[in-house]
């Protein structure tokens, strides 16, 4: 098993860790709103910033897991957009890359 695809599979597998802590809390699992209304509006602006986590990490995740199927394939250190080999430094840095970074950054404009 290569290294990526094993940097890939903890990463996948802290994020779905992540998902969950954000799932209960967004369900209250620990408990209910307090009953004093400031501490209510605090809960409140941090279910915010939770779901903004939470989109994120499920962001993160998909790409992640869009690596993974490309190294099954046998794709994994080819820009999917181009079809050149992905630098290996940014492979390092950003396991989950699927494009180069003159694609990547062609995407962003």
């Amino acid at each position: 098993m290569s290294d990526r695809k094993v940097v890939l599979e903890a990463l996948q597998q802290e994020l779905q860790e992540r998902l969950s802590r954000y799932h209960a809390h967004q369900h209250r699992e620990a408990g209910s709103l307090e009953k004093d209304f400031a501490e209510q509006a605090v809960q409140r602006q941090n279910d915010d910033v939770v779901d903004g986590l939470e989109a994120e990490a499920k962001q993160e995740l998909r790409q992640v897991q869009r690596a993974l199927e490309r190294l099954a394939e046998g794709e994994g250190d080819v820009c999917e957009n181009c079809g050149e080999e992905i630098n290996p430094a940014r492979l390092k840095v950003l396991p989950f890359s699927t494009r180069c970074v003159r694609c990547a950054g062609q995407s962003l404009n």
